[in-house]
């Protein structure tokens, strides 16, 4: 039996597109304003020991048809099959994350994004990184800052190959993630995937996460803490004490389908317990 093809239509009708179908840089850029804005970051599954799968289908019935979203293995495999389908070259690779992580701690490579070739320049694509997810592409070749709808980033380059992803929040450049041109294969990805949803150290088995951006504020949920943050304002914090109140939130703000997660209100209850 062959895989399933992406569905197109049904991938543009959930972002909402409707501009050409080419592989132009402006329908790259457009694709990645509009997919993080559509499709939230989300850990439900592994949250509630429910198997993460990867093959096309079972993503697109989850992400697309199922008004569900997920993490960056997720997101990027479905991003590179709309690209591959519109024409563009797509190679995968590998990451370690920085962000809120010790300095000296080297993480193991288990989050994923996209090197994607457009109009005779190479970009930086990656519409699954939970509370700091692009939202345009960088292009490789630059170590200036690029802006992007959301904050300015910028890549620098490292030893042995290196390069460090960082995003200027407020005055100051944050890393996010580093990483490096080796291509990554599916079996990179099952292994990173597999870590990701079932390692008991997982952060995605052990607490709620939840991220989803518009445009000029970003959302995001650790637990029951919910913080919305507008670009070039203050962030405004919120502790979320109920299950009513924390799936209020996954289903208004961050846009989520909840129907058939067995167990989920007793797990958001116990999270609602939580003290910061």
């Amino acid at each position: 039996m062959s895989a399933p093809a992406i569905d197109l239509d049904a991938y543009f009708k959930r972002v909402g597109y409707d501009g050409p179908r080419d592989s132009s840089l402006a329908t790259l850029r457009r694709l990645h304003e509009l997919h993080p804005q559509s499709i939230p970051f989300e850990n439900l599954d592994p949250l509630l020991g429910r198997p993460v799968k990867l093959d096309l289908g079972r993503l697109q019935a989850k992400l697309v048809a199922g008004g569900r979203g997920g993490y960056c293995f997720e997101h990027n495999t479905l991003m590179a099959a709309v690209l591959r389908a519109l024409g563009y070259t797509v190679k995968e690779a590998t990451g370690r994350v920085r962000w809120g992580v010790p300095e000296g701690v080297r993480m193991p490579r288990t989050h994923c994004l996209l090197l994607v070739e457009a109009e005779g320049g190479r970009y930086l694509t990656d519409v699954g990184f939970g509370g700091n997810v692009l939202t345009g592409p960088l292009k490789l070749a630059s170590r200036d800052a690029q802006a992007t709808p959301h904050e300015e980033f910028r890549l620098v380059d490292e030893d042995n190959g290196i390069v460090a992803q960082e995003a200027l929040i407020g005055d100051q450049w944050m890393q996010t993630y580093a990483f490096d041109f080796t291509e990554a294969h599916p079996a990179d990805f099952e292994l990173g995937n597999w870590y990701t949803s079932a390692h008991p150290n997982s952060i995605f088995v052990n607490g709620l996460l939840g991220a989803r951006v518009e445009r000029g504020r970003r959302y995001g949920l650790r637990d029951n803490q919910l913080a919305v943050h507008t670009l070039g304002g203050a962030t405004e914090k919120t502790t979320l004490k109920s299950a009513g109140e924390l799936r209020d939130a996954l289903t208004d703000l961050f846009k989520l389908r909840l129907e058939g997660l067995t167990g989920l209100d007793d797990k958001l209850a116990r999270l609602a317990e939580k003290t910061s």
